[in-house]
């Protein structure tokens, strides 16, 4: 997210605001770990567009954020519109504490566009994985916070982001 920040530091800061946000928000604990995603997916998606030339996207198994909305609505079941409103807020909340906590650490502000959900699995065109954060719960439900980074080309100069 810029070269003030190796990437162990980032990665430090995306796990722990992805852990506080969730267990604060949803009461899901997640841990890092390589438990393998299941088929049923939704991703959501924001793209950095001040500060940082950058973006993030959560994938996770539905089960995982059904519950999490559920937990987060004291609902025992959710539809497919909550399911999403719940996703897009989440994950709205998660990247404002990483822009607060970024900011801290560099004095630089951040901006990020509104959360993009998808159902199944999302990859951002233009943008390459730098890492991956992989997650499980206690259900053995997985969720995926994977940090993209524009594509370097031989034929243009893309400074260098961390």
């Amino acid at each position: 997210m810029n070269t003030v920040f190796t990437k162990e530091k980032l990665e430090q800061i995306l796990d722990q605001s992805l852990q506080n946000v969730t267990e604060q928000t949803a009461g899901v604990r997640l841990n890092q770990g390589d438990q393998p995603l299941g088929e049923d997916l939704c991703t959501v998606h924001i793209t950095f567009d001040k500060g940082f030339s950058t973006s993030l996207t959560l994938c996770a198994d539905t089960s995982l954020l059904t519950r999490m909305a559920c937990n987060s609505f004291h609902e025992d079941e959710v539809d497919s519109e909550d399911l999403e409103e719940f996703t897009k807020e989440y994950f709205n909340v998660l990247c404002g504490k990483i822009a607060g906590a970024m900011f801290q650490a560099t004095q630089i502000s951040a901006h990020f566009g509104p959360p993009v959900f998808y159902h199944g699995r999302y990859e951002p065109e233009g943008q390459e994985v730098q890492f991956v954060l992989t997650y499980s719960d206690e259900h053995r439900e997985g969720a995926q916070l994977i940090h993209h980074v524009p594509c370097a080309h031989t034929d243009e100069v893309v400074s260098a982001k961390v």
